[in-house]
């Protein structure tokens, strides 16, 4: 009876244990958020970086999400940047699953040197491939509009090993029947395949939106007409205009992190199953 009592106060222990590490790790993770929430709200009487730190707003206040709303033009950034999801997301997520498919269920000659080749680009810092994109880009006369911006992002290395993956753990049985049934290779990718790789399909749709949504050092070297930025360079403009007023900038911030919050919360159920069925293939 004690052995027993030992063990499950034992497992008790390790459980809160567990508990403790895991919420200390998602306050490290949420703290900024909240801090940043926190400040939004806060009025200007209210010192941001008094000590000790204050976290609750007192009293809230709405005035700094109506500044940053009105101060620039926060609405036309927003739109641009869900045009841009519209086109871009749907694009990616078709031109990357078409592209991994042929790697991860047919035989010809280079298949294996043209993924170690889409893999190699991963290994590329962001900042290195500035230049000669910038330079393709300007020898297209694709500078300064959306072409600029949808073209260089519609596949990616890591999305296309995500999606090959994802391919790899579906039974080769179900095309082969696919194909007795006359099916070319096209319908059996389209009307087959594709559809038994939804969550694969939606963990890529949910980084696919917030690398669109987040996309800030391309759109900030390719574009110059104001008119045309995305949300992220909207609030650098924002940054700009109010350097010092952290609260404004707080409530900018926010306004443009509830689309992808809405998002996620949608998608987090197809998004973790995405995740897990591509790390067993």
């Amino acid at each position: 009876m004690n052995t027993n009592k030992a063990i499950r106060w034992k497992k008790i222990g390790k459980n809160l244990y567990l508990y403790a590490l895991l919420i200390a790790v998602s306050l490290i993770f949420i703290g900024p958020f909240l801090w940043l929430l926190s400040t939004a709200f806060k009025s200007n009487a209210q010192d941001v970086f008094g000590f000790p730190p204050s976290f609750i707003p007192n009293p809230p206040v709405f005035d700094h999400f109506i500044e940053a709303w009105t101060a620039i033009p926060f609405p036309r950034y927003l739109l641009n940047s869900f045009l841009l999801l519209l086109i871009m997301v749907p694009s990616h997520i078709f031109l990357t699953a078409l592209t991994a498919y042929p790697l991860a269920r047919m035989n010809f000659r280079g298949r294996t040197l043209i993924f170690y080749a889409i893999i190699a680009t991963m290994f590329l810092p962001e900042e290195g491939k500035l230049v000669p994109l910038f330079i393709i880009v300007e020898k297209l006369g694709m500078v300064d509009s959306w072409w600029g911006l949808i073209v260089p992002g519609l596949v990616g290395g890591f999305s296309i090993f995500l999606m090959r993956q994802a391919y790899l753990t579906i039974p080769k049985e179900i095309e082969e029947a696919a194909i007795i049934d006359g099916c070319g290779p096209f319908r059996v990718w389209w009307s087959v395949i594709l559809p038994l790789t939804k969550p694969t399909l939606a963990a890529l749709s949910v980084f696919s939106f917030i690398s669109v949504w987040n996309s800030f050092m391309w759109p900030l070297i390719i574009l110059k007409d104001e008119s045309l930025f995305p949300i992220a360079l909207g609030l650098a403009y924002l940054s700009g205009t109010f350097g010092t007023d952290v609260k404004t900038m707080a409530a900018g911030v926010v306004i443009s992190l509830v689309p992808i919050i809405i998002f996620y919360i949608f998608m987090q159920r197809h998004f973790v199953s995405g995740l897990q069925g591509s790390i067993k293939g």
